[in-house]
């Protein structure tokens, strides 16, 4: 009984040291499973900024609307006979 009991615990022991100190350890695991997250958040922000940026074509190529609202907001185009004007909040 006691030499099974001493292989048993042997093979035990073997299967733990591998757990813990082997080429895919607990702590190891754990690190990639953290990465993954972080890396799925990323992807998630970028899909979302894709399809924003997806949208904003449609509506380029579709209306002209929105190419005036870009001339006028980042360009600061003005149509014939229109006046400016900006107004900055108080500080």
């Amino acid at each position: 009984m006691r030499w099974s009991t001493v292989v048993i615990a042997g093979l035990l022991l073997a299967v733990q040291a591998d757990l813990w100190l082997g080429k895919g350890n607990l702590p190891y695991v754990m690190g990639l499973e953290l990465e993954l997250q972080r890396q799925r958040a990323a992807n998630d922000a970028a899909r979302e900024r894709n399809a924003q940026l997806a949208a904003e074509v449609d509506d380029l190529r579709e209306g002209l609307e929105m190419v005036e609202e870009k001339a006028r907001a980042e360009l600061g185009m003005l149509k014939p006979d229109e006046i400016l004007v900006q107004v900055s909040a108080p500080r």
